[in-house]
């Protein structure tokens, strides 16, 4: 039972949210049921996780790697370690300089790993990637030869069919919003500027075959905030909610930025979208939306729930319709489908209430859920396909939490039968807290 010292400390410091203090290194560990041999690779997960044991915000702590080697149907290693940044190395350094301007190799790192061009990259969407090797030791900031000089979203898209990434950086002063895209051998080869209501948080968006489409939503940079330390973002009733729509072959406009159209919407914000694609003339797009977002404090007081978005590009008009009431976050799709037309998509059905993963058939609306119980809590699935089999012929990836035994596991699912029990379950030697984005790196 928790003391009440602990029931005093914010949410992202106590029970599964707060920071572990060890970096532990294990081998050969135990398998219940059997690994699929097809998993043949990493599983590394990011997170935040403050060193000092404080920070101001969940979105603030130190970013803190959890990874897990598979392979021949073993679990190889576990292991964890905090990316080696300067914001953890140099307490006292500032990202913003007292005249203003950036410097985008401060950050925490704490948001997403993904791997493109042969590198590892930490991301957090205030600043630039932190490279680091596979067995998660940091190599260093990584700017793509001094190329980049806007942050990178913690949600770079890679298009299926080109091999190319696609991310923006946001600020809260011009540019606010910069489109960025990378070769497949690791170039930056364009950056746009896009012009924005104002400084809106914009933590993610979204490709399709033709098209990028940025959310620019009403939860907006106050800079009174900022000055009391935390998150510095908060609710605001006269911002206009639009959704833009950029063709990949975009041609920049006489007052230097890029041809975008936008479309109007409800009132709402958006962490993360599902997926987008095109179909007969329009864009349908599926998020997890929330009504509105840090309208009193910066809590999480409100439900995301599955939404669509379908934008028609020839009459500039958008059809808004929920899909679901049930609360969800973290939604993926298979990254072979990433701005393609799917059917199915992953979710996180609550953080820590309905103890569920739930697979969703956006062409019927249908919801399967993998229920874990009273006292396991899941994190974000990745799925893994099979290969070649069905778009849903794959395993879900996931770290769960024991309430019980306050200890984690690393569990697959069938991505298939949702309803079946898990394929394999790995006991961790250490409990990984809730954190944010991973992703499945193949050998």
């Amino acid at each position: 039972m928790a003391t009440t010292s602990e029931k005093k400390k914010p949410f992202h410091l106590r029970g599964n949210y707060a920071p572990v203090t060890e970096e532990v290194t294990a081998f050969d560990l135990e398998v219940q049921g059997q690994l699929p041999v097809e998993l043949s690779g990493r599983y590394l997960r990011n997170g935040a996780n403050p060193k000092s044991g404080w920070s101001p915000h969940w979105f603030a702590g130190d970013g803190m790697i959890h990874g897990l080697q598979l392979a021949d149907g073993q679990a190889k290693w576990y292991r964890n370690r905090w990316v080696q940044t300067r914001a953890l190395n140099e307490p006292d350094a500032q990202m913003i300089d007292p005249d203003g301007s950036f410097d985008r190799t401060i950050g925490v790192n704490n948001t997403h790993i993904v791997g493109h061009a042969g590198k590892v990259l930490a991301l957090v969407e205030s600043s630039f990637p932190c490279e680091l090797t596979q067995d998660l030791e940091t190599v260093g900031v990584h700017d793509y030869n001094g190329k980049l000089t806007s942050a990178m979203t913690a949600h770079p898209k890679l298009c299926p069919t080109t091999g190319e990434l696609h991310f923006f950086g946001y600020g809260f002063v011009d540019p606010l919003l910069t489109y960025n895209r990378v070769s497949p051998s690791g170039e930056l080869v364009q950056s746009e500027s896009i012009a924005v209501t104002g400084p809106t948080m914009m933590h993610d968006f979204s490709i399709t075959e033709n098209y990028v489409i940025f959310m620019d939503l009403p939860v907006i940079f106050d800079f009174e905030l900022a000055m009391k330390g935390g998150m510095p973002y908060r609710w605001e009733d006269d911002y206009p909610s639009r959704v833009g729509v950029m063709p990949r072959s975009t041609a920049t406009k006489s007052d230097g930025s890029a041809d975008v159209q936008w479309f109007d919407v409800d009132p709402c914000y958006v962490f993360h979208p599902m997926n987008s694609f095109e179909s007969n003339g329009s864009i349908v797009m599926d998020t997890a939306r929330y009504p509105e977002l840090w309208r009193q404090n910066t809590e999480f007081e409100n439900d995301a729930s599955l939404h669509r978005w379908t934008f028609d590009l020839a009459k500039g008009t958008v059809a808004e319709t929920p899909l679901d009431d049930r609360s969800i976050e973290f939604p993926r799709v298979a990254e072979h489908l990433v701005g393609l037309e799917n059917r199915f998509g992953y979710a996180i059905s609550s953080f820590d209430e309905a103890n569920s993963l739930v697979k969703y058939d956006v062409a019927t609306t249908e919801c399967t859920a993998h229920d874990f119980g009273e006292t396991k809590i899941p994190g974000e699935a990745v799925f893994v396909p099979r290969e070649g089999g069905a778009e849903d012929d794959g395993w879900l990836l996931s770290f769960v939490y024991d309430k019980p035994t306050d200890s984690s596991s690393f569990v697959v699912l069938d991505a298939a039968d949702m309803s079946a029990a898990p394929v394999a379950m790995v006991q961790l030697p250490q409990r990984v807290p809730f954190g944010f984005h991973g992703s499945w790196f193949a050998d």
